[in-house]
């Protein structure tokens, strides 16, 4: 494979907030929320930036409930926060589970520039529309027109994906028999905290509780098969932990997405680092697109897709066991993820990989 194109069209990072503590990676006067387990008991809380947590269940059996009755729980939980003092809760002390349980999943796709013209250039699915003889700059630049063509005249493209995937921001990841190229993408992601339909782009923020580090993992050769017409399954996005959330929900009003930064480390060395502003449909178009198709709910969860630096673009070095993962998104918090395989008993696939050829 050539040197990705996006590594020399590096765009400038986001000038990020400097008051990022340390501690949870949340800005400080701002504050987190999700699901939590201490002493075998499972809990939602409120995180603060210092770490100090309180138990939110006399209030909520769960986030759901909360995002369900999200007007009323925001002041609620900003109230919390002001007040301040000392729980005798430590986020650095409890496991992070899912923030959210069992959220209906939208993953929006293709939705960076850098990254959909670099796929585009060196993937194989689009190589028959490469001209004679043309070079890799060359072909990059027809499909970075593309790509603007279809930000200017197109519409957001998003599919959907089971709840059942979910884990915690650091819990481990089993690479499954199945697939041979396990990747990453880590993403923001967003939390739905209205119902709406026909919502338009300028009132769909008002759909919008908050924002939530996502990493989008799939097994990218397990994507097109022979054997049916439409040629393309999402099912290898849907494996067993293969979506790391959290470890936090940050509320929208503490979050500025001109700042944001997202980052993802493989045994240290950077892979992903991009602005979130590259985007080629906001978040707030996906959801109104979202809007006429589906019925949107409070806890709802949008992936608004993956910036460059999957492993494609790194020479193919896909995840293998042994790997430690660490995401990073700006307010959001840090997810850390080893990668081992799955422990199967012994037993073993009845159909296998997809027939890529028919």
């Amino acid at each position: 494979m050539s040197t990705p194109i996006s590594l020399n069209l590096k765009l400038p990072p986001a000038s990020e907030p400097e008051d990022v503590d340390a501690t949870t990676g949340l800005v400080k006067g701002s504050f987190g929320f999700g699901t939590y387990r201490a002493n075998s008991l499972v809990f939602p809380g409120l995180v603060q930036p210092d770490g100090t947590m309180f138990d939110l269940s006399h209030l909520y059996l769960d986030t759901h409930a909360l995002l369900n009755d999200w007007d009323r729980a925001f002041d609620l939980l900003h109230d919390i926060s002001a007040r301040g003092g000392d729980s005798g809760i430590r986020f650095e002390a409890v496991e992070c589970l899912p923030p959210v349980a069992h959220p209906n999943v939208l993953g929006a796709g293709s939705n960076y520039r850098m990254h959909v013209a670099e796929m585009m250039t060196f993937n194989k699915f689009n190589q028959g529309k490469r001209q004679d003889g043309e070079s890799d700059q060359d072909f990059f630049d027809r499909n970075m027109v593309e790509v603007d063509r279809r930000g200017r005249e197109g519409m957001p493209f998003f599919w959907t994906g089971l709840h059942s995937a979910l884990c915690g921001a650091n819990d481990t990841v089993s690479l499954p028999l199945i697939g041979d190229h396990p990747d990453w993408e880590m993403e923001l992601g967003v939390i739905v905290g209205r119902t709406g339909r026909y919502v338009k782009p300028k009132d769909a923020s008002d759909l919008i509780a908050g924002y939530v580090a996502v990493n989008d993992m799939g097994t990218v050769d397990e994507f097109r098969r022979a054997d049916v017409r439409f040629e393309f399954d999402w099912v290898s996005k849907n494996q067993p932990n293969f979506r790391p959330l959290g470890p936090f929900i940050v509320p929208k009003p503490f979050v500025d997405l001109k700042k944001m930064q997202i980052r993802l480390k493989l045994n240290g060395n950077v892979m992903q680092d991009w602005p979130v502003t590259d985007m080629i449909f906001s978040p707030e178009q996906i959801l109104s697109y979202a809007s006429e198709r589906v019925r949107l709910v409070p806890g709802d969860l949008l992936m608004t897709g993956s910036p460059p630096g999957n492993a494609a673009s790194h020479g193919n070095r896909w995840l293998r066991p042994g790997d430690i993962m660490e995401g990073e998104v700006t307010y959001l918090g840090r997810q850390r993820n080893p990668i081992v395989a799955e422990d199967t008993g012994g037993r073993n696939w009845t159909y296998g990989p997809f027939i890529t050829e028919w």
